[in-house]
């Protein structure tokens, strides 16, 4: 009998997309053992479903309902603002194939599914709700969606199913502090990082219920803006007021969505059997099917295939992986078999790929071999170039090993699938299998990474290389790289590895890989770091590749003249040392250079190790030159000279690459526990560049023919970052102003007016200002400064003297690190701090790593939000990205658009933390160019 909607009647919305969510987020990656298809969030979503028609409402219990769904990304609001939801993370890969499927979930449990393009949910189910309050029927909005809260009131309530808990009219106003209908007028105050709402800067959800609340609605607090008294508050009020109106049309529901179907056409059915059980079982539900049959009374349809992994409503942490002894790992030796695998691969919607090479440098090595995995202990491996090795005849050339595919055939095979965009591909250190592809002619997207899952999970726990990974999550031990190599002169690359040897090895690391993903991949919910592993990890990756395989060019002449005149400076230095030690010695000798300063010179301080040496370190060196001796001084000189020499001017020639002319560095992105990035093979980060002669080395990196080099560098942005989240006035005014910071702290500090700040009281300010981020002690600021300990630990004194926010900020710090073991950064970033409860020098390390870490890594996130936004940003444009060091990125450009990139990627950089971190200081960009980096930096 059908029901018109009237007074009486119970509506139910359900908002689909927070079920769907929720479903995917509560549950490990589930699939449909028959062909691999994702099915974990089906699951879910039908076991929530299930137990919605299955409560006993009572006198509460729904007559009309329907699961409400968001039809696309773009909506009327994108037209107003084209940066609407901008900032929202991409649909997760192995989600996408689902989303469909919870439609048909809907449909076969026999409620009402609707959806209307152009339009958000939000939109459907506030146009339902009014449509049915002003029948005289009673809401009952499932979700807890705060953007829904707008339309409590009035007979519409909201449900939040997670909690259990009813939402009225006082359970808004505890949440906003104001009532239902004003809302909307605070949220256009406040804003929304998560929508992407501008709002008004500096105005958070308390600010804005006390200006509604004073001033009535939003038209008259911006009407009479003039009467606030606060002059930061008047005037954002006064210079955003557009932002604000505009803001307030974006949060606004719209209740008058045209709807092609009526309150009538959501009438409650029951299942229909006929048609439910089919769907569960074409899922594979083998729990849910029966309890589904047992409430008709049928007999539970048998399901052949099974579920891959354990039913969703038992809801494991991992799912079932077979033991590693029962693995089986096979050789693609012909075209038919690896056919077989692609037709897995693409049934599963991912697979696990590693490859072998011949050695470890991406940009020289070849392509020996390739493992998939697509069920965890179930991967193969396919040999391309393994070579019988001649070792009776010494001019014999190695020939290829038999039943090998050629590699031109296997690459074109697998380039349309790991081509393919609706195909994740999982790998360890992706970056490294990205370019050994990419070499061979394969773009490689999308990817994960569970080195970089891992990362975003358990930076400063420990490491995240895969055998840490496998010993620690799964309790295995690879098989080991070394007794297949050797070593020393018996020592051999993998692709005179045997074959057979060759295929537990390589395939065992793509199962491997696999089910860390499996294991690792859900915990990032629950951590709350996905946003930083799919904003701040992943999206690097492709960006990392492209600026590591185009390099940056390197003069070989110029690294040789520099290697000469390092050699006779250093021996300048050892003639000056010679002369202050009274003899000759070996300066690189620490056991000779302990004697002469430590018995024949009798420096005070001399410390005998085991071997009964002295310890001649940088630490000795240095406080023995901060209390004026000569020696230690030159001996430092010395060594940084010779430093320069070996690790720079002499190895950087033979980093230079042959084909190309270049130097292609490897970055490290779980590299540093605060997410700042490394680099190695050369290292490119530690270039030193406080001395004259460091600052040289950058002379040798050159711009190609017609080109220049362009140098954009972050001004003092750790200083701001500090002065943002230890809310230091004084500090922040200055940003703002654009005062030189170093010579306003000197002038705060020491008492000396701007006019007659000499350079060696500015130098002084300038390394307080950057060793309290990294909670300098006296006697390190002594050593940097080369002056008395006792006069160091006054300068630390009288700075927090003067800034005490500062103090505070690492007093809080470290209380929260010990409370819950890990510190975050302003984009959510955590870092553990397991050391931090230690005794001994141990403690004074992790305490201040920890007080370190929310401003280091709060600039290393912002440096990788400007990159990941570059590509697109200078596509247009004949310039590549080459570098990143530290707060600095190096572009080559053609001559004709250097100011035009410089324009551009300057504003990419100064605008790289918004809209999620607002912070109250300007980030500030300097820019250079030139022929070479040092005259660009």
């Amino acid at each position: 009998m059908s029901l018109n909607f009237g007074k009486g009647c119970h509506l139910h919305l359900i908002d689909g997309s927070a079920f769907i969510f929720r479903a995917y987020h509560a549950l490990p990656p589930l699939t449909r053992k028959s062909d691999g298809l994702p099915i974990g969030a089906v699951a879910g979503f039908c076991n929530m479903l299930q137990k919605y028609i299955e409560e006993d409402n009572g006198p509460d219990a729904p007559t009309h309902a329907a699961v409400i769904f968001d039809k696309g990304s773009h909506t009327f609001r994108n037209d107003m603002y084209d940066l609407y939801k901008a900032n929202r993370d991409a649909m997760p890969e192995d989600l996408r194939p689902q989303m469909p499927l919870t439609r048909r979930a809907t449909e076969a449990f026999n409620i009402a599914c609707e959806e209307l393009e152009g339009y958000e949910a939000d939109d459907i189910i506030a146009t339902l709700a009014v449509q049915a309050r002003e029948a005289g029927g009673r809401v009952t909005i499932i979700s807890s969606d705060k953007d829904l809260m707008q339309l409590v009131g009035g007979g519409i309530e909201m449900l939040d199913a997670m909690k259990n808990r009813r939402i009225d009219v006082e359970g808004v106003e505890e949440k906003f502090g104001v009532g239902p209908d004003r809302v909307v007028d605070v949220q256009a105050l406040a804003g929304d990082s998560v929508d992407n709402v501008p709002g008004a800067p500096g105005i958070g959800i308390k600010t804005a219920a006390l200006l509604i609340n004073e001033y009535g609605d939003l038209e008259s607090l911006l009407d009479r803006a003039e009467e606030i008294k606060q002059p930061k508050r008047r005037q954002t009020l006064i210079e955003h007021r557009a932002q604000i109106e505009l803001s307030k049309k974006l949060v606004q529901l719209d209740c008058n969505t045209p709807l092609e179907f009526t309150l009538d056409d959501l009438e409650v059915r029951d299942p229909e059997p006929d048609v439910l059980l089919p769907f569960l079982t074409e899922m594979e539900f083998r729990t849910l099917s029966k309890r589904v049959a047992d409430r008709f009374g049928r007999e539970a349809p048998e399901i052949q295939s099974g579920p891959a992994t354990p039913n969703a409503t038992d809801a494991p942490s991992t799912p079932e992986q077979p033991d590693f002894a029962d693995a089986h790992y096979e050789c693609v030796r012909d075209m038919a078999a690896l056919e077989t695998w692609i037709g897995q691969i693409r049934k599963r919607g991912y697979v696990a790929v590693d490859t072998e090479t011949t050695g470890l440098n991406e940009m020289r090595v070849d392509l020996v071999g390739i493992s998939l995995c697509v069920e965890a202990g179930h991967a193969c491996y396919i040999p391309l170039i393994h070579r019988e090795g001649a070792s009776d005849d010494l001019f014999a050339e190695d020939k290829l090993a038999d039943g090998q595919l050629p590699i031109a055939d296997v690459l074109a095979a697998l380039k349309p699938v790991l081509e393919d965009p609706a195909i994740l591909k999982i790998g360890q250190n992706m970056k490294y299998d990205a370019k050994i592809f990419a070499r061979n002619g394969i773009d490689i997207a999308p990817i994960d990474d569970t080195m970089l899952i891992s990362y975003a999970l358990h930076a400063g726990l420990h490491g995240h290389g895969m055998d840490t990974l496998s010993e620690r999550y799964l309790d295995h031990t690879p098989i080991p790289i070394k007794p297949l190599l050797g070593s020393g002169k018996s020592a051999r690359t993998f692709d005179l590895v045997p074959i057979d040897e060759a295929v537990p090895y390589a395939a065992e690391d793509a199962d491997i890989t696999l089910r860390l993903w499996q294991t690792l991949k859900p915990r990032l919910h629950a951590a709350k770091v996905t946003r930083v592993y799919e904003r701040l990890e992943r999206p690097l990756v492709p960006v990392l590749a492209e600026m590591e395989m185009h390099g940056v060019k390197v003069d070989r002449d110029t690294l040789s003249r520099m290697s000469n005149a390092f050699a006779q400076k250093m021996a300048g230095l050892e003639a000056e040392i010679h002369a202050l030690a009274g003899r000759s010695f070996n300066v690189g000798s620490p056991k000779q250079l302990g004697e002469i300063l430590f018995d024949e010179m009798s420096l005070e301080g001399g410390k005998k190790g085991k071997t009964g040496a002295y310890a001649t370190g940088a630490d000795v060196l240095e406080d023995l030159a901060a209390m004026g001796h000569e020696l230690p001084a030159r001996v430092l000189d010395w060594r940084g000279l010779s430093k320069l020499k070996s690790t720079y001017t002499d190895a950087l020639q033979e980093h230079i690459n042959p084909e190309t002319g270049r130097v292609h560095t490897s970055y490290l992105i779980a590299g540093a526990n605060t997410g700042r990035l490394a680099s190695s093979d050369p290292n490119l980060q530690n270039i030193p560049v406080r001395s004259e002669d460091g600052r040289r080395i950058r002379e040798a990196f050159i711009a190609d023919e017609g080109k220049t080099l362009i140098s954009l560098d972050y001004s003092q942005i750790e200083l701001r970052i500090l002065a943002h989240i230890a809310n230091i006035d004084a500090l922040k005014q200055a940003f703002r102003d654009g005062q030189d910071i170093h010579a306003m702290t000197a002038s705060e500090m020491f008492d000396v007016p701007l006019d007659e700040m000499t350079p060696e009281i500015r130098r002084q300010a300038k390394a307080i200002n950057f060793g309290v981020i990294y909670g300098i002690s006296g006697f390190g600021l002594a050593r940097n400064l080369r002056i008395p300990r006792s006069e160091a630990q006054g300068f630390i004194d009288r700075y927090f003297e003067r800034f005490p926010g500062i103090k505070q900020y690492m007093s809080d710090t470290t209380e929260f690190a010990k409370e819950h073991g890990f510190v975050r950064t302003l984009f959510g970033r955590t870092i553990h701090t397991p050391e931090i409860a230690a005794k001994g020098p141990r403690a004074g390390f992790a305490k201040r790593a920890a007080i370190n870490a929310p401003i280091q890594g709060t600039a290393a996130d912002i440096i990788r939000r400007a990159m990941i936004r570059m590509p697109d940003a200078i596509n247009d444009l004949p310039c590549k990205m080459l570098l990143q060091v530290h707060d600095e990125l190096i572009f080559e450009v053609d001559h004709s658009a250097a100011d035009q990139l410089i324009d551009v990627a300057r504003t990419v950089m100064q605008n790289a933390a918004d809209p999620v971190v607002k912070l109250d200081v300007p980030l500030i960009v300097d820019a250079g160019r030139g022929a070479n980096w040092a005259e660009a930096h």
